[in-house]
């Protein structure tokens, strides 16, 4: 008798999606591939927020200095918000947006702008911090939820947004 056991891997479909076609770096023969394992994750919140997370190990400053994480502070102005944001949403190596529901609501428009543009990578997630409570009805995430199962608000223990 002669068995034989043949296995075959089938490729990730999140992976997949994730890898970026090749970036030529100007040298002959050298191509750059984003793959799921140079994903980075953005930050743009408070001093605490931001800290936090890059005491995690979120923060990363490429050669060229730039950072994926923006603290936000009183001299922060809107515009430079937005352009960070900007920055981070068109950037191919950025899998996650985390921004502070405060901030977030600093630049709604860009953020709901980018939420009707359709597009899943980046992820924007909006989350609390120590000064603001979280609000599920400004949150792009939970109304996509609350519209395909309308009792989330009452399990939160809230009316359905008007």
């Amino acid at each position: 008798q002669v068995s034989c056991h043949l296995q075959f891997k089938l490729p990730d479909p999140l992976s997949a999606a994730l890898v970026a076609p090749p970036r030529h770096t100007g040298k002959m023969g050298k191509i750059k591939f984003v793959s799921q394992v140079d994903m980075k994750i953005g930050v743009i919140g408070d001093e605490d927020t931001v800290t936090g997370m890059l005491l995690a190990g979120i923060g990363a400053v490429d050669g060229q200095g730039k950072k994926n994480f923006l603290i936000v502070d009183t001299k922060t102005h809107q515009r430079e918000m937005e352009e960070v944001f900007h920055d981070l949403t068109n950037r191919k190596d950025i899998a996650m947006i985390l921004i502070t529901q405060g901030c977030a609501e600093t630049i709604r428009m860009a953020v709901d702008a980018y939420a009707a543009s359709g597009k899943v990578v980046p992820t924007i997630l909006e989350i609390p911090s120590k000064e603001q409570p979280y609000d599920p009805r400004k949150d792009a995430v939970f109304q996509r939820v609350a519209f395909f199962y309308p009792q989330a608000y009452a399990m939160m223990g809230m009316e359905e947004k008007p």
